[in-house]
């Protein structure tokens, strides 16, 4: 049976991480006076800039502090996971001593009386062949337990060099691209389309692309509807406007909530 809220709250692609604290700080603020407002709150990814192991956790007051936020979180309402391209190696001992339920990718809810298929959204970049081919790889069990016997110092180097590279290759085709929208690290209809049926579904919600926007989509004969996460980035001014939003889903419907502080 598909779970059943009457309201939530869904965020994603927060990169939280010492080095930016307006943004950590609104998320704390978010955990503590709008999420309570809601029956059930999903986090569809990338809720920390990178993850390299549990253990790494126990050492880093500043995810100390996002622990104990979500775990007071959990208290009051339904808490949601799903791990994204950047903390896929988010692992049980972290999720248990937040609260928080681990979902699958994809994974089908419904809220407010309505069905929806939610996914990080990484997974929906087809045309990126290369990242794809990656993606397959770190997702396997044996390389994630070989990594996570290295040093904890090699695997924060090795994490720190890919996030590197990926800043590198997507600021480059961003700027190749006539639409920025349409470069080969966004979302394609036909994977749009495959995991809508794959779960009967026509309403599809992620993030990953930090392109905010509804969409009203079709392919062939199928239709339906893509809402896609904002990132959140409160410290990096001179990147552009602020960003912090979550989307909203009640009785009234869907909309984004603008959570930027004025």
């Amino acid at each position: 049976m598909i779970p059943q809220y009457a309201s939530a709250l869904l965020i994603s692609d927060l990169h939280l991480t010492p080095s930016m604290p307006l943004t950590a700080q609104r998320f704390f603020d978010f955990c503590e006076k709008d999420a309570p407002q809601v029956e059930a709150v999903f986090i569809l990814g990338d809720l920390f800039e990178y993850w390299v192991g549990d253990d790494a956790a126990l050492h880093s007051p500043f995810h100390q502090e996002v622990k104990h936020a979500l775990a007071t979180l959990s208290t009051k309402v339904k808490t949601f996971y799903l791990h994204g391209n950047r903390d896929f190696l988010v692992g049980n001992h972290f999720l248990s001593k937040t609260g928080m339920t681990l979902m699958p990718d994809p994974y089908k809810i419904n809220i407010a009386g309505s069905e929806y298929v939610l996914c990080h959204g990484d997974s929906l970049c087809t045309a990126d062949i290369g990242y794809q081919v990656f993606r397959g790889w770190v997702r396997k069990s044996w390389i994630q337990k070989l990594f996570l016997r290295l040093p904890l110092n090699w695997r924060r180097s090795i994490a720190n060099q890919l996030r590197s590279n990926s800043g590198v290759q997507y600021q480059r085709a961003m700027q190749s691209s006539i639409e920025g929208t349409q470069v080969k690290t966004n979302v394609t209809l036909a994977a749009c389309a495959a995991v809508l049926r794959e779960l009967a579904g026509n309403q599809l919600i992620h993030g990953h692309t930090h392109l905010p926007q509804h969409h009203q989509e079709q392919l062939l004969d199928q239709e339906w509807q893509r809402w896609v996460l904002s990132d959140w980035d409160l410290d990096h001014p001179e990147s552009g406007r602020p960003r912090a939003s979550a989307l909203l889903i009640n009785q009234d419907g869907v909309r984004y909530a603008d959570l930027i502080k004025t």
